[in-house]
């Protein structure tokens, strides 16, 4: 009796990912016409704006055919790209017409109810393997799946600002993500030329989560200092040392301050001790200034008349100033904050290394080469 030997199976190739052949954008703001763009000229597929304004949405694409045209006459898109790159991107109020679309992202308003209402949606017209990714800057990206009908593959793909300049995507993973969906969404990321650094699930993520703590440390300061009759701009300047590209509070007008108003309450919701709020900025979002620096580097009026008004106590017209401001002391104090939060983020597993949190704030934030590692060595 003849035996035959069975030959072990050759393992199988991991699947290579489907490409992305049509992109839907959930939204026709600033961030989401950016998006569009990006996805547009890097892809070269069908792009599908939604909104529920056909107004917003024509005003979107035009915006988008504008800067296109703009890009081709700097020579930086060659003759006849502006008008094959705007062709591909098309606007809609109707969810149905991302049928058939391998990949939705939704960049509207940091309101967590509505970026599941507009997921839920979209959900409906597209293939149960098609990604789902949102843009959100600081809300849980599980929290934004549940509820559909394949949580498995809602991936945080976050952006930064201004999109095209900023290589940056961080990508989020939830507990329920699948391996098939990271893989599609890094992927994805490459074929845009992003650099990706996946990053947990948690408030914040990396790049927000630390410049929020930095700007909690420094709008404390501020109002101490504005508290005591100082001046509020040698707070402000204090981190010169570092090299940063920008003050904090022209970053924080830089980003809008209702906007980072939303992330530091999201923030503080998560963690009130280490995020307290600011009343000067909460006083601000809500009264609608924009801006809290002047063209000349002060203090706007209405930002500074706001300022006097949140602290809790008025120098007097007249009365001294108060002492010089201690830039130094401020400087350790933001050092020693966000030392401590980037080690609770590498305890949490946030990040896997102080190098992923070092490549985000350079590659998000603008930071100097090296990151933020070194500049928490404390000071000789």
């Amino acid at each position: 009796m003849s035996h035959t030997t069975l030959a072990s199976p050759t393992p199988a190739a991991p699947a290579t990912p489907a490409p992305v052949r049509s992109v839907g954008v959930i939204g026709a703001g600033l961030m989401a016409s950016q998006l569009a763009m990006l996805f547009a000229q890097q892809l070269r597929v069908p792009v599908t704006m939604s909104d529920l304004s056909a107004e917003r949405v024509e005003a979107a694409l035009a915006g988008i055919r504008s800067r296109l045209e703009r890009a081709e006459s700097r020579g930086r898109l060659a003759q006849g790209e502006a008008d094959e790159i705007a062709a591909l991107v098309t606007g809609t109020t109707d969810p149905a017409d991302f049928a058939g679309c391998d990949a939705v992202i939704e960049a509207v308003f940091e309101e967590l109810a509505v970026k599941r209402q507009v997921f839920a949606a979209a959900e409906a017209h597209i293939a149960p393997d098609a990604l789902l990714l949102t843009n959100t800057s600081s809300l849980s990206v599980l929290a934004m799946a549940e509820g559909l009908a394949h949580p498995e593959r809602v991936v945080g793909f976050h952006f930064f600002n201004p999109v095209a300049v900023l290589p940056l995507l961080e990508l989020v993973r939830t507990p329920v993500a699948s391996d098939k969906a990271m893989s599609r969404a890094m992927e994805l990321a490459a074929a845009l030329g992003k650099t990706a650094v996946q990053v947990a699930d948690a408030p914040g993520f990396v790049v927000n989560r630390l410049l929020t703590r930095l700007f909690a440390e420094v709008l404390a300061e501020i109002e101490a200092t504005a508290e005591a009759g100082g001046d509020p701009i040698a707070v402000d300047r204090a981190l010169g040392a570092w090299n940063l590209p920008m003050t904090p509070l022209t970053l924080i007008d830089y980003i809008g301050t209702a906007v980072q108003q939303h992330i530091c309450a999201t923030m503080h919701a998560a963690y009130p001790d280490r995020f307290p709020l600011s009343p000067w900025l909460a006083a601000a979002a809500d009264a609608g200034v924009k801006r809290l620096l002047a063209a000349d580097g002060g203090l706007a009026p209405d930002a500074a008349d706001l300022l006097t008004r949140s602290v809790a106590a008025l120098t007097p017209p007249g009365a001294a100033q108060g002492e010089p401001v201690d830039q130094r002391r401020v400087l350790e104090r933001v050092r020693a904050a966000l030392a401590e939060e980037a080690g609770i983020m590498l305890s949490e597993g946030v990040v896997a290394s102080d190098e992923d949190i070092d490549r985000c704030m350079v590659l998000g934030a603008n930071y100097p080469a090296g990151g933020l590692t070194p500049l928490l060595e404390p000071q000789s």
